[in-house]
C-alpha cells in the first residue's frame, strides 16, 4: 500500500509552489464575484438575459446597417450602369454616322476617277441617309427593373442614413427605427418593459434586414438583364466598327490611286 493518503497531491511538494495560497476550484455554473455581484442566482440570470438580449439587438443593427450600406453601393453601381448604357448608344451613333460620311466619300472619289461616273452623279439624287434601325441601332431605355429597383431603394436612403452606427445619435442607439412594425403579436413578448423593447426591436431590424435584401435582389436581377443587354449592343457595335475599318482602308487606297 502507498505510504500517502488518497487526498495527498505529489505536487504540494515542488519547491516553486511553497508558501502559494491554495486556488479554490470554482465551477462554472457558479455565480460571478467581486463588486456589483447579484445576490442571489434568479437576479443574476436576469442580468444575463439582458445582456443577451441587448447584444442581440446591437448585432441586428450592425447587420442592418451593413445591408443599408450595401444597397447604397448597388444603386450608385446601377446608375453607373445607365450612365454607361449611354456612352454606348451615342457611340454607335457615332458609328453609324461615320459609316454614311464614309460611303459619300467613296462616292465622290468614284466621280473624280470617272467623268462619265460624275457626269451621272451630277443628276442622280442625293441618296437618303440610312435610319439607324435600318443600320441595326435600335435606341432603348434601360429596363424598367432596374429603373424601379433603382427609384425604390432611393426612397429607403433616409432609412439608411438613420440606421448607419456612424450618423446615428447616441441617445438613439435603442430606437426603432419610424414606419417599421413588426407582424409579431405583442403577446409573445416578455412583460419585462425593458426585455419587451430588445425583443420588438430586434423584430423590427429583422423586418427591415428582409424587405431590405428584397431589394438587394431585385437590383442584382435589374443589373444581371441591364448588362446582358449592353453586351448585346458592345458585340454589334464591334461589327460595326471592324466594318468601317475595312472602309476606311479600302478608301484610302482609291484616294493613294488617284
Amino acid at each position: 500500500m502507498s505510504a500517502y493518503p488518497k487526498s495527498y497531491n505529489p505536487f504540494d511538494d515542488d519547491v516553486e509552489d511553497e508558501g502559494a495560497p491554495p486556488v479554490p476550484w470554482k465551477d462554472p455554473r457558479d455565480l460571478p464575484d467581486g463588486a456589483g455581484a447579484p445576490t442571489d442566482r434568479q437576479q443574476y440570470l436576469r442580468q444575463e438575459v439582458m445582456r443577451r438580449a441587448e447584444t442581440m439587438a446591437a448585432s441586428t443593427s450592425r447587420s442592418l446597417s451593413l445591408m443599408y450600406e450595401s444597397e447604397k453601393i448597388g444603386v450608385a453601381s446601377s446608375e453607373e450602369l445607365v450612365r454607361q448604357r449611354g456612352v454606348l448608344e451615342r457611340t454607335e451613333k457615332m458609328v453609324d454616322k461615320m459609316d454614311q460620311d464614309l460611303k459619300t466619300s467613296q462616292k465622290h472619289i468614284n466621280s473624280i476617277k470617272s467623268v462619265f461616273g460624275g457626269f451621272v452623279n451630277y443628276f442622280k439624287s442625293k441618296p437618303a441617309e440610312t435610319s439607324l434601325e435600318q443600320n441595326g441601332t435600335v435606341t432603348s431605355p434601360p429596363n424598367s427593373r432596374l429603373k424601379e429597383a433603382i427609384s425604390t431603394s432611393k426612397e429607403q436612403e433616409a432609412q439608411y442614413q438613420a440606421s448607419h452606427p456612424n450618423l446615428r445619435k447616441l441617445n438613439d442607439s435603442d430606437s426603432v427605427p419610424a414606419g417599421t412594425s413588426s407582424a409579431v403579436s405583442t403577446d409573445a413578448y416578455p412583460k419585462n418593459p425593458h426585455l419587451r423593447a430588445y425583443y420588438q426591436k430586434v423584430d423590427n431590424n429583422l423586418d427591415e434586414l428582409s424587405m431590405g435584401l428584397s431589394r438587394l435582389k431585385d437590383i442584382g436581377l435589374g443589373m444581371q438583364t441591364e448588362i446582358e443587354e449592353q453586351d448585346d449592343i458592345i458585340d454589334r457595335l464591334t461589327t460595326k466598327v471592324d466594318k468601317l475599318d475595312v472602309n476606311i482602308k479600302s478608301t484610302e487606297r482609291k484616294v493613294r490611286q488617284l
